[in-house]
């Protein structure tokens, strides 16, 4: 059997180009925001609002996804609001349109995830799920690479022109849709009629208690992991430019890209637990060595240390995650966990802003390390460890 179908190859190419398209507005979309006119409590503000409802809707288009036994539709659909945001973001200022265009590509995130998951699933058996999730991170993540160089190179030659770079992140994203377009559904059996928004949280009563138990820890986890800008706003401070802190994020991407695969793999052979705590365990220590840092050079390898903690844990958690839900529940289970992680990480940057107001950078990151390392002996202890294969 082929390991990496043409499925997961085309969904692979998909995520690659649609994070170049996104990534390449990253780095831009706060000094954007500004040169608009929206304040940083406005920013905070329209994040917060967006990741929300990415949140509720993973966890409402997942089950839908399973209810309808369908799943091209949401992964096409998705791809597609998220390509067309980019260059509405540009068209007009006003803030209730920029809202209106953050919310499109935040609702095509919600859309497409669990049902994009549940194909890679599909494609894989349980002892090679991480393999497969792998190679999609690691294809997802060159995007995320690409898109800053892309990003830099066009501001070296028009500093301080914003706006054609939206138009620009267009191509790729378009360029993503018509390569999702050459994905057919299986046969697949469905349920008609109607289902409630909310429904999607009738799966947590009826759910595997071992999965309840590891998205408990996963979720704790994720309200301690706040967004990457904290870590990018400490090297900022520590006297790095605007440049140099956009050349540590690539190389952290970069990382990630090339390590997620190989991750993945050794995942499947020494048990995906093992390497889930590999990489809380070097969470402790980037987020330890953030809070007394501020050196560049010990920054440089406290990312590069951060890139292997999210491939050994981003693509195994979804993978775990597939393993344990039935084949019927994959897009719902992963869409549920999903969902609950994006409103998680909102609360987790939201309380890390505020430690880093009250207490300062040092304090934000040491709490951030303590509160993963309970997490990592939560899981060493309670959640256990899956034979090598079923993992």
């Amino acid at each position: 059997m082929k390991i990496i179908t043409r499925t997961v190859w085309i969904l692979s190419l998909v995520s690659l180009l649609t994070d170049i398209a996104s990534e390449m507005l990253y780095p831009v979309m706060p000094l954007y925001l500004k040169s608009i006119g929206f304040s940083i409590v406005l920013i905070g503000m329209l994040e917060g609002v967006a990741e929300a409802i990415a949140g509720l809707s993973k966890g409402y288009f997942g089950r839908l996804s399973d209810h309808k036994g369908l799943r091209m539709p949401f992964v096409q659909g998705g791809y597609a609001l998220s390509a067309l945001s980019k260059p509405m973001m540009a068209l007009l200022i006003a803030p209730v349109w920029i809202f209106f265009a953050r919310t499109i590509d935040r609702l095509g995130k919600g859309l497409r995830t669990g049902a994009r998951d549940a194909v890679l699933s599909d494609e894989a058996t349980p002892a090679t799920k991480g393999k497969i999730f792998g190679f999609h991170r690691s294809m997802d993540t060159v995007g995320a690479v690409i898109g800053p160089l892309l990003a830099l190179a066009y501001l070296q030659w028009h500093p301080g022109e914003y706006k054609p770079l939206f138009i620009i992140a267009f191509a790729p994203g378009l360029l993503a849709v018509l390569c999702s377009l050459l994905l057919k559904d299986k046969k697949s059996i469905g349920h008609r009629g109607e289902m409630a928004f909310f429904s999607f949280l009738h799966y947590w009563k009826i759910s595997p208690v071992l999965y309840k138990r590891l998205v408990i820890g996963l979720l704790v986890f994720a309200l301690a992991n706040s967004s990457d800008v904290f870590l990018l706003l400490k090297i900022r401070q520590s006297g790095m430019n605007d440049s140099e802190v956009i050349t540590v994020y690539i190389f952290y991407n970069l990382i990630f890209a090339v390590c997620a695969f190989p991750i993945g793999i050794l995942g499947d052979k020494v048990g995906l637990k093992k390497m889930f705590l590999i990489g809380l365990f070097l969470f402790v220590v980037v987020y330890s060595g953030m809070g007394f840092s501020r050196s560049r050079f010990i920054f440089y390898g406290l990312f590069f240390l951060y890139g292997v903690y999210a491939a050994a844990t981003e693509g195994i958690s979804k993978a775990w995650i597939s393993n344990i839900a039935s084949q019927k529940d994959t897009a719902t289970a992963i869409g549920v966990y999903s969902g609950f992680q994006s409103i998680c990480t909102m609360l987790a940057s939201a309380l890390a802003g505020y430690l880093w107001f009250q207490y300062g950078a040092m304090a934000t990151f040491l709490v951030s390390a303590m509160a993963a390392g309970i997490v990592l002996i939560y899981f060493f202890l309670f959640i256990p460890a899956p034979d090598i294969g079923q993992s």
